[in-house]
């Protein structure tokens, strides 16, 4: 429950509702405030050139000569080569965490500074009401508690290394003004922002964490989708909107082995067992409440990005399949495109490897967050890809007051209060209420208002009743209002952060599994390949076990003693793993991990349906012989499967000669690859979109329109078998389409569409101009105002691939063309010389804008180039271009 000091009309920080209006889409929304900074940016630049290159410069970072640092206990080098990458080389562990956290924070510590708001709800402190809607979630949900609790459950080591790290953070903001960190300071200073950073501590890079759980939390869109389009189109359509994965045509991750007792085996078979679905709470007022919390959740900063195009390609070959005899692991997560990007290069190496120091290792890392969490070390290497378990569920509950009732008792709620100040406002008092599955959403939303939208609006929405929903009505009658609490595993304190630091430290298979027992969230499919030839995959997370009746597809009755968590998890030894496999092929896309009927226990319904992980399968199966080039080569296939799928439909319709059917001659040699140059590629993705706005949006509402992804490529290829399935026929007009009336009008559509957005002359079509990289940094180059938008934001990259293409750079066909998600970095490592692993991020490591780091990366990521990656001693000097020397306070 929220109350703010004011409720007149002028004070729209009074309520949540107002905030999901506006729509909270990024960090910092709209800044209105900010409009003031364009007119002193122009004053600036016409008074002189000088001073405002002595702005943007002056945080830039010191990458030579010496600088002291407090808290250091011997001399630090730091080498940076011509990207600005830094290799750090210390004498002890406690050195080589501080100096991280100090190059951390010379190349970003702005970002690191609007993260730690964003995780403790403290978004509107900085940047006013406009991130007030984020602020009350993430103080409903807890983040900032749970990380505390957190801090108090790690190892010794854990905490020793967060708190080293912490120490050089604040070893470099503590003798810098805000202006002299980052151009954004600067900025906001102007606008009348008096702001001094708090020091960095070990909660702040933990709370990093959650967040990245959040964005990985797995199904919670389904499960809010399947019940809205329940009520849409009937329980019976949700199958169909919603397809189980085809283990027939798309093979899981692990495909040997399974349950022996309560350990995974994968010399043994096992059968699986089925589980049956109780029916979701319905009702119309129900209906409301999922539909405004979808809303108000979508209002969180996606730190990592979100949507159908969140996922990852990684995968592992022995040396029966490399023309070394050695083992090549390559890995791309695809997450949200952000500037700077999500990554930070980085390699940690101790100068003599001991008990004391035994950190040699190189990779990505989270800028926040201490050692590197993708990469590899000198006796292995791993990647990560999302596993998605179902870790969330949503119950509906009946409240009154701060009761909520449980197998007939009316029990009290659990309550805090949080103050959330708001910059140039009013203090925001939040009273968080829980039932036992958690916080209560609804208290976020007004679920009056929002069944009046639904009265009102013409998207098809129809009240769904049946027993359980029955139930509810008389439960409201009664006395009972509709709450909706969630369940989710992150909330539950778990010590994750161990697992990243023994990760590092990992010397061989047993000591990398051991390192992965602690990764609780978000669940991850995670390959491994050492220098000894050994290849390997583990399935990590904390996986609640559910009763009998209730597998998470939907929101389950929170009145219902049954329907709650048995408090019991996936046991880690039972997690699906394998080591050196039959085929020698280890591919994960976030597909299915195993096939149920070889593993009883539920992981998740929810798959990615495969159509990535198939095609990868198949073309390293193709060679024996692969190298580092033709596994950099495969990261970026963009073979379309929906195109392979669907053309030869689109091929069979008559269209009229002449302009309507130049984009079906472009279709007749199409090789279905969408590279940036391809006209037909082009054609086909707008004619995808066309296709699905007029089969599925007469009777789908607007929250479920189809983005186009990986779940929609089944759907449609499905329905393409049956001319005269019901989804062609559009509900709003007398007459009855079929399949070609769709497919048609989808055509011309898309020729009139392709006309006005590039030329009459189809030769001149080109997807790479439709599908745009835009580079777009989270706060301030969201302001709305022109000029301080050109300061920090970059775009106009043309690129190839698409949506579930291997080279997944996805867009919302709901919205348009332009890249919404993308591999975040590349990476192949051969294990037999780790100085020939290749590596790419999508932006560069600085987050000052106009450094030459700032986006160098990106031209070399669009061209689908990478960069060397030295990691000994003697290629990461040779490559060189910059050192300093960092030493201890005298």
């Amino acid at each position: 429950m929220v109350d703010g000091s004011s409720s007149t009309d002028d004070s729209p920080a009074a309520t949540p509702q107002d905030g999901t209006r506006r729509g909270f889409r990024s960090w910092s929304g709209a800044l209105r405030w900010m409009a003031g900074i364009a007119i002193l940016l122009v004053l600036a630049l016409v008074a002189g050139l000088v001073t405002t290159v002595v702005l943007v410069r002056r945080p830039w970072p010191q990458t030579s000569g010496e600088l002291e640092v407090p808290g250091l206990e011997s001399e630090v080098r730091v080498l940076r080569d011509d990207a600005g990458i830094p290799q750090i080389y210390a004498d002890t562990l406690h050195d080589l965490m501080l100096a991280q956290g100090f190059v951390h924070a010379q190349d970003r510590f702005f970002e690191m500074d609007v993260r730690r708001h964003a995780t403790a709800g403290r978004l509107s402190e900085l940047f006013g009401e406009d991130g007030l809607e984020s602020d009350l979630v993430v103080r409903t949900l807890g983040w900032r508690q749970v990380a505390e609790q957190e801090l108090t459950m790690l190892r010794p080591a854990t905490r020793s290394a967060l708190d080293a790290y912490a120490e050089g953070v604040n070893a470099y903001i503590s003798d810098r003004s805000p202006s002299e960190m980052a151009l954004e300071y600067t900025l906001l200073g102007l606008t009348g922002l008096d702001y001094t950073p708090e020091k960095w501590s070990a909660v702040d890079s933990i709370a990093w964490l959650k967040a990245m759980a959040w964005d990985l939390r797995g199904n919670l869109e389904e499960e809010i989708g399947r019940a809205l389009a329940s009520a849409a189109v009937g329980p019976e359509a949700v199958d169909e909107l919603y397809p189980a994965y085809p283990f027939d045509r798309h093979p899981p991750i692990v495909q040997q082995g399974g349950l022996l007792g309560d350990v995974f085996d994968q010399d043994v078979a096992s059968a699986g067992t089925e589980l049956l679905q109780r029916p979701a709470p319905g009702g119309r007022r129900t209906v409301a409440a999922l539909a405004g919390i979808r809303d108000v959740l979508a209002g969180v900063p996606a730190l990592l990005g979100k949507g159908d195009g969140l996922g990852s390609n990684a995968w592992v070959v022995d040396g029966e399949h490399t023309s070394t005899g050695s083992p090549i692991l390559a890995n791309d997560p695809h997450l949200g495109i952000s500037l700077p990007g999500v990554w930070a290069q980085v390699g940690l190496h101790c100068r003599r490897i001991t008990s004391d120091c035994p950190m040699d290792v190189s990779g990505f890392s989270f800028s926040g967050v201490p050692g590197v969490v993708i990469g590899h070390n000198r006796d292995i290497a791993w990647g990560f890809t999302n596993l998605g378990p179902d870790v969330t569920d949503l119950y509906v509950e009946r409240v009154a007051g701060d009761l909520w009732q449980s197998g007939g008792r009316a029990l009290p709620m659990t309550t805090r209060e949080e103050v959330i100040e708001v910059r140039d406002g009013e203090d925001v008092e939040v009273t968080v209420r829980s039932t036992d599955h958690g916080p209560l959403l609804t208290d976020l939303v007004d679920v009056d208002e929002e069944l009046d939208a639904l009265e009102v609006a013409d998207d098809g929405l129809v009240e769904q009743v049946d027993d359980v929903a029955g139930a509810a009505l008389d439960a409201e009658e009664a006395g009972w209002d509709v709450g909706v609490s969630l369940a989710w595993t992150a909330l539950e304190p778990h010590p994750t952060a161990d697992a990243l630091l023994a990760l590092d430290l990992a010397t061989d298979w047993d000591s990398f599994r051991a390192a992965l027992a602690d990764f609780a969230v978000p669940g991850q499919n995670v390959v491994y390949a050492d220098t000894r030839g050994h290849i390997g995959y583990q399935a990590t997370g904390r996986v609640p076990v559910r009763r009998a009746g209730h597998v998470g597809r939907a929101p389950a009755a929170g009145w219902v003693r049954s329907t709650a968590w048995t408090g019991r998890y996936v046991p880690y030894d039972a997690m699906p793993n394998v080591l050196d496999p039959d085929s020698g092929i280890i591919a994960t896309a976030n597909q299915a991990v195993i096939d149920p009927r070889r593993y009883p226990l539920r992981l998740t319904d929810d798959w990615d349906q495969g159509y990535r992980s198939t095609r990868i399968n198949e073309l390293l199966a193709a060679d024996d012989e692969l190298s580092v080039d033709e596994m950099a080569a495969i990261q970026l296939d963009d073979w379309s499967a929906i195109g392979q799928a669907l053309t030869p439909y689109l091929l069979k319709i008559d269209l009229p000669a002449g302009y309507y059917s130049d984009g079906q001659r472009l279709l007749r040699t199409w090789n279905y690859r969408q590279s940036a140059d391809s006209g037909a590629a082009a054609y086909f993705n707008v004619v995808w979109r066309e296709l699905l706005q007029r089969t599925f949006a007469d009777e789908l509402p607007a929250a479920l329109e189809p983005d186009g992804g990986d779940r929609w490529f089944t759907v449609v290829s499905r329905i393409l078998r049956r001319s005269s399935n019901h989804w062609w026929d559009d509900v709003e007009t007398d007459e009855v389409e079929r399949r070609d009336d769709i497919l048609r009008d989808a055509m011309m559509a898309a020729r009139d569409e392709l006309t006005a957005l590039q030329s009459p002359n189809a030769d001149e079509w080109s997807w790479g101009e439709l599908h745009e990289l835009e580079l777009r940094s989270a706060t301030l180059g969201e302001s709305g105002i022109g000029v301080v938008e050109w300061l920090f934001n970059r775009g106009g990259w043309d690129v190839a691939g698409g949506s579930s293409l291997v080279n997944a750079t996805a867009s919302d066909a709901s919205e348009g063309y332009e890249v919404v998600t993308a591999p975040s970095m590349r990476m192949v490592v051969p294990l037999d010389d780790l100085d020939a692993a290749r590596w790419i991020n999508l932006t560069g490591v600085s987050g000052h804008a106009f450094h030459p780091n700032y986006t160098d990366q990106t031209d070399l990521w669009a061209r689908g180039e990478t960069l060397a990656w030295p990691f000994t001693e003697e290629a990461v000097a040779d490559a060189a271009e910059d050192e300093l020397t960092l030493t201890p306070d005298s």
